[in-house]
């Protein structure tokens, strides 16, 4: 069976937390791929940020639904859910938009394993990581390009 060992681009483009939106933008169409993993100072995996992440920055501004009773408001979902939303939207570094604490793979992780990740939680780039070392990305292309090999 094939393991993450196999599959994964070895040559890891990666940015900082520092890069810009516009930077980001960028790499991504450049180099024709969906996401990069991010990396602070150290050189250290501390997220992944995606097309989806440029996307979320163009939606619209979902409000938090209310309703008042005897002049009191009660939310029925989470108002700080909005905040983060609003932070996000706003975004000018990769840092504002990226998803902290990925979800990470090994070497040995086989494949229908990453398989089940990738599609169970909406990933489109999978850190591999060698203990806290990246040492390969896998993206949705890669799983594709098993089934022609």
């Amino acid at each position: 069976m094939l393991t993450a060992r196999d599959i994964m681009t070895r040559d890891i483009i990666t940015v900082t937390e520092e890069s810009t939106i516009k930077e980001l933008a960028r790499i991504l169409t450049s180099n024709q791929i969906s996401g990069v993993p991010v990396i602070n100072d150290s050189g250290k995996l501390v997220g992944v940020v995606t097309e989806s992440d440029l996307i979320f920055q163009t939606k619209k501004v979902h409000i938090p639904t209310v309703i008042t009773i005897l002049d009191s408001v009660f939310y029925l979902e989470n108002p700080d859910k909005m905040g983060d939303e609003m932070k996000k939207m706003a975004g000018t570094k990769v840092k504002d938009i990226l998803t902290s604490s990925p979800i990470t793979v090994t070497e040995e992780t086989p494949l229908d394993e990453i398989a089940t990740i990738m599609s169970e939680k909406s990933l489109h780039t999978l850190p591999v990581v060698n203990k806290e070392t990246l040492v390969g990305v896998i993206g949705k292309k890669d799983i594709i390009r098993t089934l022609i090999d």
